[in-house]
């Protein structure tokens, strides 16, 4: 009977058990630190459990970025289409949103996780709950913190899924990238991913619209414009459309320039209508009143005008009509990584064969978000964990033979 270790209880990790367990001559034991599996992935489906999207897959694909090329071959093995069958076949139904996001039918992670470990447990998955990974002994034995002690323990395969380094006190905390440099294991530094940024505001707005949401625009930063919301907080920006433009706000400060978030105020009017419309007499009205009635901006919209544009710029229609149009806020840092809803970074798949398999450590597999990868929020960061542990069990049972 060989033996295969999985250490990290998420949804790789829980991919890879069950691609494995139940193989005949194959024990499959899986380690995780916390109490229980699943911790992240049922915290991210409180709100909705948002498994993957609809979209084309080219598009799919392109969502992955610079990573696009290493990730599209796993979802051409466990794609968007294969993951929601998978999803049937647990007995969970799903549905699509307007997003075109999939989710469950009773929106909820907890009877998905559920069934998904009962099943991994009928084909003999033997579960191990406060067991943290410390790396390997001069043996080449996996060592593991438990209740009772420190274990050495020996496998004929192991497969990681130990997450990325953003919500530790979930399970996610990146203690195995200082073990894998150790090991000569090329590890890119984790980045925070899908995470808000912080924007140097004024007492005043600060004060006032902390908390509040901006609606009906439209972001860009570089090539990327993306429509949606998001919510100003007190020490800067946060939410989806924020989200899904981090990648190059976080490059562009860590190459050490400025970055900022261009915003159209009003995706609805083109810039020669506003210039004609505020170039209207304003009579008596104020500024405030004027804008809300010649372009449709008011509140927080109104406010972030105040907040970043000089004095000049509010007195002149055109160039007022113009900064509507493109609005640049400027980000001075991305939230810390543990604030962020997912990393970027980890092993290279350079490291890496087809498998997932480390080339330079026969027999050791990664899966999930420990690999040198990010997505924006929408069901991708899931479909493309899933995929990856899907990819890694199968390549630890074709490497055993």
């Amino acid at each position: 009977m060989r033996r295969v270790a999985i250490v990290g209880g998420g949804p790789a990790g829980l991919m890879a058990a069950e691609r494995l367990a139940g193989q005949p001559g194959l024990q499959v034991d899986l380690y995780d630190a916390m109490p229980s599996p699943g911790r992240k992935f049922l915290i991210a489906g409180v709100g909705g459990m948002n498994i993957t999207h609809a979209e084309a897959l080219p598009a799919f694909i392109a969502r992955y970025g610079a990573r696009a090329a290493q990730i599209a071959p796993l979802l051409d093995v466990f794609g968007p289409a294969a993951l929601r069958e998978w999803i049937h076949g647990l007995g969970i139904e799903t549905f699509v949103g307007s997003s075109g996001r999939v989710f469950p039918k009773e929106m909820k992670a907890a009877p998905l996780l559920r069934a998904w470990l009962h099943r991994l447990r009928g084909q003999g998955l033997r579960l191990h709950v406060r067991h943290r990974w410390l790396g390997w002994n001069a043996a080449g034995e996996l060592r593991l913190a438990t209740p009772e002690g420190e274990i050495a323990l020996a496998a004929d395969a192991t497969l990681l899924a130990l997450g990325g380094g953003s919500w530790a006190k979930l399970g996610s905390d990146g203690a195995w990238v200082p073990l894998l440099s150790a090991a000569g294991i090329p590890v890119a530094p984790l980045q925070p991913a899908n995470c808000g940024f912080d924007v140097d505001w004024s007492t005043h707005f600060r004060e006032r619209f902390a908390g509040a949401p901006l609606k009906s625009v439209v972001a860009s930063c570089g090539a990327l414009r993306q429509a949606g919301e998001f919510n100003i907080t007190a020490g800067g920006i946060e939410g989806g459309l924020v989200y899904a433009l981090a990648a190059p706000l976080r490059d562009t400060l860590l190459a050490g320039g400025p970055a900022q978030l261009l915003l159209d105020l009003a995706p609805g009017r083109s810039v020669e209508r506003l210039r004609a419309d505020l170039a209207q007499p304003r009579g008596r009205d104020s500024l405030a009143n004027h804008l809300r009635r010649r372009a449709g901006i008011e509140g927080v919209k109104a406010a972030l005008l105040r907040e970043l544009c000089p004095p000049p710029t509010l007195a002149d229609s055109a160039a007022l009509a113009a900064a509507i149009k493109a609005l640049a806020v400027p980000v001075t840092a991305p939230r810390p990584l543990d604030e962020a809803i997912s990393s970027a970074g980890g092993v290279r798949f350079e490291a890496l064969d087809t498998a997932l398999m480390v080339r330079a450590r026969p027999g050791l597999f990664v899966a999930g978000e420990m690999l040198d990868w990010e997505a924006p929020t929408g069901g991708y960061l899931l479909t493309a964990c899933l995929a990856s542990g899907h990819v890694a069990g199968d390549g630890v049972r074709a490497w055993l033979g």
